[in-house]
């Protein structure tokens, strides 16, 4: 696939230089100028660990689309410094034709001119997708860059043997999450005699904006956030009083009531999951796509998903999922529509979400595809109730990536120092978001 001849895309540049890196045979009728070849084969990289599971149910996944559709297509998983792979690729000339890939980063990838726009007449199936999924595939213009073919929302884990050995039900809101952790934290829940457990698990570190994306859950459900859409206009709002008062509560879980896992502000994803699994903490606010691991490491019979405790405004959790993105300049723009519309059929939403270690689809985009008639497992259904009813995306701008970050910055802080003020650091991080905002144009002076 590298020896394909690729448009340019130059990550920071909006406008692509097609026409000077193409084919130097006519273009015929395709829509960028290169010339196509509907033989090639389609390169897919996907965001994920390779030789994991996920790595495995994709390729099954894109094996079924190459039998069914009679396109090639060969896929490449990344984990690490996806994005800056990405962009020595985009360097090159060389973009891959598909990226699967989080649809936060739809603005950000639109913004550096790398993805085509997706007509969806072309997307026959897009008629079946949710109107969550369909508008979380658009940019700021309005415009459709990306097509969600996996959602995925948080709900709480809980070690459902702690809350027996205690006599404790899951909590229901933050002041029962509270006491719960408190317990958990207290009260010695594995019987081991050891003060060794603690109530939550937190990834609170600054990589990829961790303890940002962690905390938004929290942040949601008082009724805050980040930033707020104002007419054409983005504001900073993190310091509202909905914002300060989810800021506290998080806060105070770490320096007041002691009940997050002890390292938590150094820990990204892997070792809050250890955490969790291994018994350190008895609470972890997680997605659908850690319950094969959990169940073989931990036991199924060890822990239990319940909604997320409810917050001062309602339950909203994070939703997220994965998104086809069709990348600018490939030569086979027919087969990059052709594995768009499949993904998202109801065969393959169906499909996706079927084996025990890993899948493609976490829950489906597709309305027809009915989760209860595919998994005989009713956790998933709590995940899907969650979704559709307090599912809350990140909003879409030019950029979240940044907005994510400095974010995390200070959540982190927070949690690492406890001398700290919060209401002066979400000053501070308001002023960082005020400036990013107006560098993306969408605050005006």
């Amino acid at each position: 696939m590298h020896t394909k001849m690729k448009a340019a895309a130059v990550l920071g540049v909006v406008t692509l230089a097609l026409a000077g890196c193409s084919s130097a045979a006519a273009p015929e009728g395709d829509s960028s100028g290169v010339k196509q070849d509907e033989e090639a084969v389609l390169e897919v990289w996907t965001r994920t660990t390779p030789g994991s599971p996920s790595e495995a149910a994709t390729i099954r996944q894109v094996e079924a689309f190459m039998e069914a559709t009679g396109y090639k297509a060969e896929v490449t998983a990344i984990f690490d410094d996806f994005e800056i792979k990405l962009a020595q690729r985009a360097g090159q000339k060389d973009l891959p034709d598909i990226v699967l890939n989080d649809v936060s980063q739809l603005g950000t990838m639109q913004s550096q001119g790398i993805l085509r726009e997706v007509d969806l007449k072309d997307i026959k199936n897009s008629k079946n997708m949710t109107a969550q999924a369909l508008e979380a595939g658009k940019a700021i213009d309005g415009k459709t860059y990306g097509i969600p073919y996996s959602a995925q929302a948080n709900a709480l884990m809980i070690r459902s043997d702690w809350l027996a050995n205690l006599g404790l039900e899951a909590p229901t809101d933050w002041d029962e999450m509270l006491a719960v952790a408190e317990a958990f934290t207290k009260n010695d829940p594995d019987g081991n005699g050891q003060a060794d457990t603690y109530g939550l698990a937190v990834p609170g570190s600054t990589k990829r904006g961790y303890a940002s994306w962690y905390f938004s859950n929290f942040l949601w459900a008082a009724g805050g956030d980040f930033i707020t859409g104002s007419g054409d206009e983005w504001l900073p709002s993190m310091t509202t009083d909905e914002a300060i008062e989810a800021t506290t509560w998080f806060r105070d879980l770490q320096c007041t009531a002691g009940v997050i896992q002890p390292g938590a502000p150094s820990m990204d994803t892997p070792p809050t999951n250890e955490a969790f699994e291994s018994g350190v903490a008895g609470m972890y606010v997680t997605g659908p796509y850690m319950m094969p691991r959990f169940d073989k490491v931990l036991g199924a019979d060890k822990y239990t998903v319940v909604p997320a405790p409810e917050g001062p405004k309602d339950a909203s959790v994070l939703a997220e999922g994965g998104t086809v993105y069709l990348m600018a300049g490939s030569e086979n723009e027919k087969g990059q529509t052709a594995f768009a519309d499949w993904y998202v059929g109801e065969e393959s939403q169906t499909y996706g979400m079927e084996g025990t270690d890993a899948f493609a689809i976490q829950l489906p985009v597709n309305e027809k595809v009915d989760i209860s008639e595919v998994r005989d497992d009713p956790r998933w259904e709590t995940f899907a109730t969650a979704y559709k009813e307090s599912g809350h995306y990140a909003p879409t701008i030019p950029s979240w990536t940044p907005v994510r970050q400095m974010s995390a910055d200070t959540i982190n802080a927070l949690l690492a120092d406890c001398s700290l003020d919060v209401e002066e650091e979400l000053t501070k991080l308001d002023g960082k978001l005020t400036a990013e905002l107006l560098t993306q144009g969408i605050l005006k002076q």
